[in-house]
Formats: structure tokens, C-alpha cells, sequence
């Protein structure tokens, strides 16, 4: 006789949060981080216990060195999407992502202190701007409509 044994599919669940930092000059720009072949956003996994909100500046002042006292955030902005990466944590499966992302003002284009990105940019806001990143592009048509 042969059995199968079914187990369950499921797919896992990963949540991150992050903040896009524009500045309050007389031509804004936004913040991207760079590594190797694409542009990012200063973001990471949520913490247990911790709100979204406390894990954007976290990961804001970790990956930037921008801390939550240097900026001003817009508090009816959250953007939130979801997509399905693969993971190395997992094993290369595929994971079901929900990313939020908070939308902060700075007074100027700030020193950028690079811990996990090879280089940042700040970009003059001139939109639209396509970046052929799903949600890049996405998050900056939210912000676009939002302001």
C-alpha cells in the first residue's frame, strides 16, 4: 500500500515598513536607496511588539541615519501593497510580502550614513517617474495623487 501524506501549503507571511522622506525645499526631492542593480526604499521586517510606524523610523534611521526627531511625518499617508518574492530565509519559496510604507518630510537633503545599501539618491520630485520597479512606481503615483 502507498500513502501520501499532504502538507500544508501555506505561504508565509512577512511584513515590512518604511518611510520615503521628501524634502521641504523650494524643488523637493525624494530619497531612494541604491544597491548593485536597482533602487529601494529605506525599509525592513517589523520587530515583534513593535507598530508599524516604530519599525519605518527604526528602519529609517538604521539604513539612513535620519532619526525620527529630523523628520515630520505626514500622518494621512500610508501606503500599503502587497507582493510575492521569493525568500533565502525560506528556502527560495515564495512568500506573500505586505509592505506599508510612511511618508516623511525633511528640511533638506540630508547626509546619507550607508549601512546596508551600496549609495542613496535623492531625486528631484518631477513626476511621473518610472523606475521599472512595481512598487516604487506605484508608491510615487499614491504620493503624486496624495499631495
Amino acid at each position: 500500500m502507498i500513502v501520501f501524506v499532504m502538507r500544508s501549503l501555506s505561504m508565509q507571511k512577512v511584513k515590512s515598513c518604511g518611510v520615503i522622506c521628501f524634502t521641504k525645499t523650494k524643488q523637493p526631492s525624494f530619497l531612494l536607496m541604491k544597491r548593485s542593480h536597482r533602487y529601494d526604499l529605506p525599509k525592513g521586517h517589523i520587530e515583534p511588539g513593535e507598530t508599524e510606524l516604530q519599525c519605518a523610523l527604526r528602519e529609517l534611521s538604521e539604513e539612513t541615519g535620519i532619526t525620527k526627531r529630523q523628520v515630520c511625518l505626514e500622518l494621512d499617508f500610508r501606503y500599503r501593497t502587497i507582493y510575492y518574492p521569493r525568500y533565502r530565509l525560506f528556502g527560495g519559496q515564495k512568500v506573500e510580502k505586505s509592505l506599508v510604507i510612511f511618508l516623511a518630510w525633511v528640511s533638506e537633503e540630508l547626509e546619507i550614513v550607508m549601512t546596508e545599501h551600496s549609495s542613496s539618491e535623492w531625486i528631484k520630485w518631477n513626476p511621473p517617474h518610472y523606475f521599472h520597479n512595481r512598487i516604487i512606481d506605484e508608491l510615487l503615483l499614491a504620493v503624486d495623487r496624495f499631495l
